[in-house]
């Protein structure tokens, strides 16, 4: 709020004399994640029948939607003791909320309720405006636009230089999951997250073809609406075998790919590599007989092989069984297991 504001600058009563009691106050807040004047239809009520809107913030976003609304808003910052002298008689003073939420006036009018010297007003809080699930999206893409301008490391990055933070996110999200950790499972979402924003934020840049997070998030949504006919158009599934089989015949369509093998990566770690080319010959009911050779990358090869035929992640499993492995040498050192 605004310091400089004195005494003389809060509403008082005016007109013919209202009516006894306390009065209400009403906090109005809003999201600035919301269009400016999209507010809900029981805080214009509010702001019709009060007898005094106040706002501390004379260039607030809300207030020219207000005023143009044929809401009166003077732009004051009043104490707790004058916002409750302001609601003498009966009156009702709504205050648009700045974006803290006014903590200074809702700690000064705590106070006083906790004198109990005074007869306080009705105080209600009114969220105006709400956030739509994944409305914090914003902020973020608004955080990462300034970062990319404004930090010497960030605004230097490239794709290629990311890249392998992206792998390294990916693991430690994989890692998280399987440690069943929640706290730390948020916190490896989020840094995913911010790689997806990253790469969108650089490839806008890009003098040939430019793209956006908007245009990342769009050609997803598309895809997801066109490989789910059971959910947005006519077709029926009521088992996860059924949605396996439309999805895998709408990604066909879309691909139109001449060898099952053709998508997938050969960079990723050999047994997932391995599990995912004999998921899809299987898919696609191949037989294929594995080569014949000896080594142990054809025995690991036969192993990945059956661990897909049995639904057994091959990478998690060896995983499982390597972190049993330190367990096994740190107790072989000495050492508790888990002990730091």
């Amino acid at each position: 709020m605004n310091a400089s504001s004195s005494a003389a600058a809060a509403p008082g009563p005016a007109g013919p004399e209202p009516v006894a009691g306390p009065g209400r106050i009403v906090l109005l807040t809003t999201s600035h994640r919301v269009a400016p004047g999209l507010l809900s239809w029981p805080a214009w009520q509010a702001l019709r029948t009060a007898d005094v809107v106040l706002c501390a913030d004379g260039a607030h976003p809300q207030l020219p939607y207000l005023r143009e609304a044929g809401t009166a808003v003077q732009a004051v910052s009043p104490t707790a003791q004058q916002l409750v002298d302001a609601c003498a008689g009966g009156r009702t003073v709504v205050v648009v909320a700045t974006g803290e939420g006014e903590p200074a006036l809702t700690d000064g009018l705590a106070r006083l309720a906790g004198s109990g010297r005074i007869s306080m007003p009705e105080l209600e809080l009114l969220p105006a405006s709400y956030d739509l699930p994944g409305a914090r999206l914003l902020d973020l893409v608004q955080v990462m636009d300034r970062i990319r301008v404004e930090c010497p490391w960030s605004s230097r990055q490239t794709h290629k230089g990311l890249a392998k933070y992206g792998i390294e996110e990916a693991y430690e999200l994989v890692e998280a999951i399987e440690a069943g950790d929640r706290e730390e499972l948020r916190e490896e979402l989020g840094d995913v997250l911010l790689q997806v924003v990253f790469h969108s934020r650089i490839a806008e840049e890009d003098p040939d073809a430019p793209f956006s997070v908007d245009d990342v998030a769009g050609g997803i949504v598309a895809k997801l609406i066109h490989r789910h006919p059971h959910v947005f158009g006519d077709e029926k599934a009521e088992t996860p075998e059924e949605v396996k089989e439309h999805w895998l015949r709408t990604k066909a369509e879309e691909k139109r790919r001449s060898s099952v093998t053709e998508g997938v990566p050969l960079g990723q770690p050999g047994l997932a590599l391995a599990a995912k080319l004999a998921s899809r010959a299987r898919t696609a009911g191949l037989d294929v007989p594995l080569p014949t050779s000896e080594g142990v990358g054809y025995e690991l090869l036969a192993l990945a092989v059956r661990a897909d035929a049995a639904g057994v992640d091959p990478e998690a499993a060896l995983r499982a069984a390597a972190r049993a492995y330190r367990d096994a040498i740190r107790v072989a050192e000495g050492l508790a297991v888990g002990e730091a």
